[in-house]
């Protein structure tokens, strides 16, 4: 069993890599963590969150070679799985959903209409009798 590890990423860092690890680790985006990180030091006490990102940084270590090749292979070619990693705006991501929705729509319309057609009819009969 391929387990997960949470490794510092000094390659996607901004200071030493912690947040950036953190975001492979759970999979969401760097920017959110670091969004996180920076709120918790401003809004609350910011003394135990430098703390907690020190001893992040001298208990991690850095992410193998070979996990760090895979990462740069996958950026490389910019693969985008989520809608809002494209940067499309949301009025136009609905119109693509909706654009692929009338596509489907009229795929399923010729296929209800060919099996209900006397020509499916016909070859179902003719190919049940060969049988």
């Amino acid at each position: 069993m391929n387990k997960k590890r949470l490794y510092r990423n000094p390659e996607n860092a901004k200071l030493a890599g912690v947040c950036a690890g953190i975001a492979e680790y759970f999979d969401i985006e760097v920017w959110l963590v670091r969004l996180l990180v920076v709120s918790a030091f401003l809004f609350t006490a910011g003394f135990f969150v430098s703390l907690a990102y020190l001893v992040a940084y001298f208990t991690l270590d850095e992410i193998p070679e070979k996990q760090q090749w895979q990462q740069n292979a996958y950026k490389k070619h910019k693969i985008k799985n989520k809608a809002w990693q494209t940067g499309d705006s949301a009025q136009k991501i609905l119109e693509n959903i909706s654009i692929e929705f009338d596509k489907m729509q009229k795929k399923i319309e010729q296929m209800e209409g060919y099996v209900t057609s006397l020509k499916y009819k016909i070859k179902r009969e003719f190919s049940n009798k060969n049988k």
